[in-house]
């Protein structure tokens, strides 16, 4: 099994959706563990690990099975960042992975010339404004406090900020090292799939910061706040959990238990960074089946609920679109004899 660590994606988006972090897939998180009051560092999967899976053989996650014109591909709703134990696929996902031919990521990081792009992407501008020194010293703060690396002083502050959500994850046992979208860029090089990238960093990236004075301090003002009060790391736990446990009724109700939809901007800014990626998303994902490819698709899980999410933009364009049920704890689903590849 190919070790999940590269430089490990932390994500965010801006203020009240500061919540989001666990959902766009594109940033770097700088974490030292040299300090005792530090979470551990992550470790790569070995062979222990395989063993504990095999023993608590289970389906995590949101998996669709889409068919048009006589071919099946999939949707896989990922989170990215997770618990340890969760990056090991189960018996209904690893069956997906294994009949597909392509495996499709919102941006495949392990290309190399998508992390050019986003190293160039999250450093500042010619424009970037500098952060007022009350801003500043709140993020000095919370980046000593998470055990940030003083690296990540040199980025964005928005790329500051959502790096932060995501280590603040870490104290909850939730780790960007193990973003699911990241393990299977790599498992999928292991198995010999060809990746694809459906955005660009540079894209992502450019949804999430700002080079007006106004608008970064408003971002920064209230994504602090919801590290500095714990609201982030309380909404993470119950994000990942309703993604580990399959509960899409929860997740398709995000906005009412996320504290992080109050306002008309919050509502348009969701509506642009999440549901606004949807329709290309979609279109990318039909463009691969189309020219003859079973993809497994695996995305942002908000990027799966409601009339704007992908299984029904899918179904709009003509596929069959079918929930594929977690398999029972302990099943292993075997290929049966003569079973199409």
């Amino acid at each position: 099994m190919p070790s999940p660590f590269l430089p490990s994606p932390g994500r965010c988006l801006r203020a009240g959706l500061v919540c989001l972090a666990l959902l766009v897939p594109a940033l770097v998180v700088h974490a030292k563990s040299d300090a005792t009051a530090c979470p551990p560092a992550a470790t790569p999967i070995g062979p222990a690990d395989a063993e504990a899976a095999r023993r608590d053989d289970r389906d995590r996650g949101l998996l669709w099975r889409i068919e048009k014109d006589g071919r099946t591909s999939w949707l896989y709703g990922t989170i990215h960042a997770a618990e340890r134990g969760w990056v090991l696929p189960g018996p209904a996902v690893r069956e997906a992975l294994r009949r597909a031919d392509r495996i499709a990521l919102e941006v495949d990081l392990m290309d190399p010339a998508v992390a050019g792009g986003l190293a160039a992407a999250v450093m500042p501008g010619p424009n970037t404004p500098p952060l007022p020194e009350p801003l500043a010293r709140r993020l000095r703060v919370q980046s000593q406090a998470l055990c940030a690396d003083a690296a990540l002083a040199r980025l964005r502050p928005e790329i500051q900020l959502m790096s932060l959500v995501g280590l603040a994850a870490r104290t909850a046992g939730i780790d960007p090292a193990y973003g699911i979208d990241l393990f299977l860029a790599g498992l999928a090089r292991a198995m010999d799939k060809k990746v694809v990238s459906l955005e660009s960093a540079e894209a992502q990236i450019a949804l999430l910061v700002s080079d007006d004075p106004a608008k970064v301090a408003r971002t920064m003002d209230e994504g602090l706040r919801q590290l500095e009060g714990g609201q982030a790391r309380k909404i993470i736990a119950t994000l990942t959990r309703a993604w580990a446990d399959g509960q899409l009724e929860t997740l398709r109700h995000y906005g009412d238990w996320c504290d992080c939809l109050k306002t008309a901007e919050d509502r348009a800014d969701y509506a642009r960074i999440v549901e606004g990626r949807n329709p290309a998303l979609a279109a990318g994902i039909a463009a691969q089946h189309a020219a003859g490819h079973a993809v497994f698709a695996a995305v942002g899980v908000l990027h799966m609920v409601g009339p704007e999410g992908l299984p029904d933009l899918m179904a709009a364009k003509g596929f069959r679109v079918t929930r594929v049920p977690h398999a029972p704890p302990g099943a292993r689903q075997r290929k049966p004899p003569n079973a199409p590849q």
